[in-house]
């Protein structure tokens, strides 16, 4: 089993390549980030958020609101860790069930992931940059949300030391990059299986 890492500010094109490499080795990829999702819809979490955060979490069906929560958090790093500690382990949880599964290659795709302990098991750390005013526009109109907002879910990213990587990558968007990227990784990870 290998584990490649990808990590980056969002919007820098990470799952793009992270989909491409995962395919072109027939590997599992994983968006943590919808694990992250799919936490908040479990019922006990929920539960415990709604009695930490107040019921305006919540949407007209009775679900999280991930918007809502995410004013309530990315702007307080004591409300985000709180959320971290409530929703980590159900994350955790999944991703060791994923891990246990007989395959080849495993690549993890989450902006957050050098702060876990599957950082120290990967084989291959990936850092995708982009230019942020480009990377900002392609989030806002992807994502459908206001600047203010983008500028609260920012403060909570990391910074990164690009000494903790083995492989940069700045993404200018073009399909001639990101597959000449690709077949780097694919090269050096196929090379190192021989």
């Amino acid at each position: 089993m290998k584990l490649i890492g990808i990590t980056g500010k969002t919007g820098t094109g990470k799952s793009t390549i992270a989909t491409i490499l995962a395919q072109n080795l027939n590997g599992i990829y994983i968006d943590i980030d919808k694990i992250g999702h799919k936490a908040t819809s479990d019922p006990n979490i929920a539960k415990k958020l709604c009695d930490i955060f107040g019921n305006g979490l919540l949407d007209n069906i009775g679900n999280i609101d991930r918007k809502k929560l995410g004013n309530i958090v990315f702007s307080d790093t004591n409300k985000m860790q709180i959320l971290t500690d409530i929703t980590w382990e159900y994350m955790e949880q999944e991703l060791d069930k994923i891990l246990l599964q007989n395959q080849p290659y495993f690549l993890f795709d989450w902006a957050l992931l050098p702060k876990v302990k599957y950082w120290d098991m990967c084989d291959i750390k990936i850092l995708v940059t982009s230019d942020d005013t480009v990377r900002k526009k392609r989030i806002l109109a992807r994502d459908h949300i206001s600047e203010e907002y983008l500028e609260k879910r920012e403060s909570a990213t990391l910074d990164y030391s690009k000494l903790s990587f083995d492989f940069i990558f700045d993404n200018d968007y073009t399909k001639k990059s990101m597959d000449t990227f690709v077949e780097v990784i694919y090269n050096r990870v196929i090379r190192e299986d021989k």
